[in-house]
Order: structure tokens, then sequence, then C-alpha cells
């Protein structure tokens, strides 16, 4: 399962979120941005007990998250430029 998490940061945390966001092993994509969210992460998990357990106990545990909206995704058309499902 790939999951998107639009990630909301304390002020002056950023890095340090980041840095520890880094270490999940289920995180593979981390990004700043502009916008409505300060951190946009692309994780991996196996299934819904695995997304239960990363996201209260791993992602939302990290000091300086104040909160996450997440998504999962459920199907992929297009990756890395190529087309998948047409």
């Amino acid at each position: 399962m790939l999951i998107i998490l639009n990630i909301f940061v304390e002020q002056k945390k950023g890095d340090k979120v980041v840095k520890e966001l880094s270490k999940l092993l289920e995180v593979k994509d981390i990004y700043e941005v502009v916008g409505e969210c300060d951190l946009i992460a692309l994780a991996s998990v196996d299934d819904v007990n695995e997304f239960r357990e990363f996201l209260k106990n791993k992602a939302l545990n990290i000091k300086g998250v104040k909160s996450a909206v997440t998504m999962v995704v459920s199907h992929i058309y297009k990756k890395d430029g190529k087309i998948i499902y047409e």
C-alpha cells in the first residue's frame, strides 16, 4: 500500500521532523512544500494493520509533528513518466 502523508509541523521543527521521518523504513520520499501543509511524505506498508501502526506509533509520535492528513493510493495510472493503465 502506498500512503501519502500531508504533514503539519511546529514552527522551526521542520529539520528535526525530516531527520526523524528519514529514519523510518516505511518512508520512501519526503518533500518540503509550500501550501496547505509543510511536508509531504510517501510511505509504503503491507496492509491496513501496518499502516495503523506506522501512523499511530511512528509518524505521529515524532516531536514537532502537529498533525497529518493521510491518503491511501487505490490505483496508479502513471509512475516515473510511464503509463501503467490505459
